[in-house]
């Protein structure tokens, strides 16, 4: 464990073609097996990429902060569209949002380069124009950050399956240091800021976003962000007035398979 500690402190191999490993994942295709995911969501992002996001209040959805810039000029995206289409399949959703503020964490700092500065803040809430008050979306409680060797799953859009979220179940927490966690997780682009789960009797609670993905001692990877004090921070920033406020662009078309992105889920971070 002290060597992967070792090799995240130095620095991380980025994978840009690479896929974490695909085994285990499950796509949730039918209602059946949505049905306890409904939450989490596909989030349309100025009609040319999307990130995934987790509902964790009626009206509050959990994401990464990278997802809220613009990968080719690096600026934030402080005017456009954004829409949160919580339980996504099919071509249909359990409820459609426009997002109306956002509020990325205050030490967050967006650049290309990976690092554990990066990932530890990678961390935005979105506020939602109106609350998704439904029975079958309830939002999702967070919970304590996990520890080495706890098993955790993850439920994620992505390029290869932007029409339906797929779950992980099993993968584990292989290291954990200064806020960043490194799982077993398989994500790919598309699968930024997707909630990885931690299940206390038999209730799924989230612990974590995923930030990036990467690749240590040739071992495809995924870096997800802790929650518990940058969680706070953010909902303080929120609290004091501290968002952006969007103004939506309706009417725009939402990406298709296998098109270029132009946020921030076009680049490494997934």
């Amino acid at each position: 464990m002290r060597q992967w500690l070792a090799l995240a402190a130095i620095g991380l191999l980025l994978t840009s073609g690479a896929h974490a490993g695909n085994a285990g994942l499950k796509r949730l295709d039918n209602g059946d097996d949505a049905k306890a995911w409904e939450a989490v969501g596909r989030l349309d992002i100025n009609g040319k990429g999307f990130c995934t996001g987790a509902l964790i209040a009626p009206k509050l959805v959990l994401t990464a902060a990278h997802c809220m810039f613009d990968s080719d000029t690096g600026q934030r995206i402080d005017e456009g569209h954004i829409e949160f289409l919580a339980g996504w399949r099919n071509g249909r959703a359990g409820a459609y949002r426009d997002v109306a503020r956002v509020v990325v964490h205050p030490d967050y700092m967006y650049d290309e380069t990976l690092s554990s500065d990066r990932v530890r803040n990678d961390l935005a809430l979105l506020e939602l124009v109106q609350p998704i008050r439904n029975t079958s979306i309830q939002p999702f409680k967070t919970a304590a950050r996990p520890r080495a060797g706890d098993r955790v799953g993850v439920v994620s859009y992505a390029l290869d399956r932007a029409e339906a979220p797929s779950l992980q179940e099993v993968c584990a927490v292989l290291a954990r240091q200064g806020g960043v966690l490194i799982t077993s997780c398989s994500v790919d682009f598309g699968s930024s800021g997707a909630p990885i789960f931690i299940f206390e009797d038999g209730e799924a609670q989230i612990v974590s976003v995923v930030s990036a993905k990467a690749e240590v001692e040739g071992k495809e990877v995924s870096l997800g962000t802790a929650l518990g004090q940058p969680l706070a921070e953010l909902q303080a920033e929120l609290v004091a007035g501290r968002a952006i406020y969007l103004g939506a662009k309706r009417g725009e078309r939402r990406v298709g398979v296998g098109e270029r992105h132009g946020t921030g889920a076009k680049f490494v971070s997934p």
